[in-house]
């Protein structure tokens, strides 16, 4: 699929946000007043700049609000009224963690619980659709959960807990690929079930169904040169948890090489949920012959 910028850096931003208020509703850091609202600030700026880039994405962003009127049915409206409360709760316990010195604990709680919920709705968005076999499996949301996860400790100053999440990581984005590089031969989707000529035989594109690309084939149809997508997988895995594994437990430490190793995470993070867009086999290229 089209990666477009603006959903790139709504899922990795949102995502880091939620997974800094994750820690922040768990007491860590163990900050208060101007020091707890810096981070509070940083985890808003990062979750709500990530919700209101997706915006750009739409067709009509002044529609937006009507999302939230679908929860039933919808994992994108579902997304948006657990962020509205997740930032709501959040909101309310940073008051007491910033202004009175005070954790309300089960508030904070509560708005951990719904932050990590926010992420993994961001994350069904794109599990529940059928028509892109390397999305519609369990990985994909513990993919984005521990992505949250990382990041959110990361920021969170949890280094003795982020260095060992990062090889976690890792080792969950080469276990995704080495399964989701076989989903689309494994769903059956051919060009003859596709077309519902395969009683006929073995069926071949005489032509492309459009003379100039159409919306389809803008949004559902991206193509990645296979020996650049292994180039990109090892650039964004040695940047989101080798080298900023490396960077955190060899001695000695200090916050700027930290910053470095976080500068690289959300580097590495970024190409390769560039490559989750890129590399996503949406069943409608059948039609194009790009499949």
């Amino acid at each position: 699929m089209h990666p477009a910028p603006s959903i790139i850096v709504f899922t990795v931003f949102s995502g880091l946000g939620f997974g800094l208020l994750t820690f922040l509703g768990l007491g860590k850091p163990d900050y208060s007043g101007f020091t707890a609202f810096l981070f509070f600030l940083i985890a808003y700026a990062f979750a709500v700049g990530g919700l209101i880039s997706s915006t750009f994405h739409l067709g009509n962003p002044q529609r937006a609000l009507k999302a939230f009127t679908q929860w039933r049915t919808s994992w994108l409206s579902r997304e948006g009224c657990l962020a509205v409360a997740s930032l709501v709760v959040m909101g309310l316990y940073a008051i007491g963690v910033v202004f009175l010195d005070t954790r309300w604990t089960l508030l904070g709680l509560l708005g951990g619980a719904l932050s990590l919920a926010t992420v993994f709705g961001t994350s069904m968005i794109y599990t529940q659709i059928t028509t892109v076999p390397r999305w519609n499996h369990w990985i994909t949301p513990v993919l984005f959960l521990l992505y949250a996860l990382t990041g959110g400790a990361f920021l969170a100053g949890q280094t003795s807990l982020a260095a060992p999440m990062l090889l976690v990581l890792g080792a969950a984005q080469v276990v995704a690929w080495m399964i989701g590089d076989k989903l689309f031969a494994a769903s059956g989707s051919t060009i003859e079930s596709a077309t519902g000529l395969g009683d006929m035989g073995k069926v071949r594109m005489f032509e492309a169904p459009h003379s100039s690309k159409n919306y389809l084939m803008k949004e559902m149809v991206h193509v990645v040169g296979r020996k650049h997508a292994f180039k990109l997988r090892v650039i964004g895995v040695l940047c989101l948890s080798v080298l900023p594994f490396i960077l955190l437990v060899l001695p000695p430490f200090s916050h700027l090489i930290s910053f470095l190793a976080l500068l690289l995470h959300i580097f590495g993070a970024l190409t390769l949920r560039w490559l989750f867009f890129a590399e996503a086999e949406h069943t409608v290229g059948l039609y194009y012959g790009k499949r």
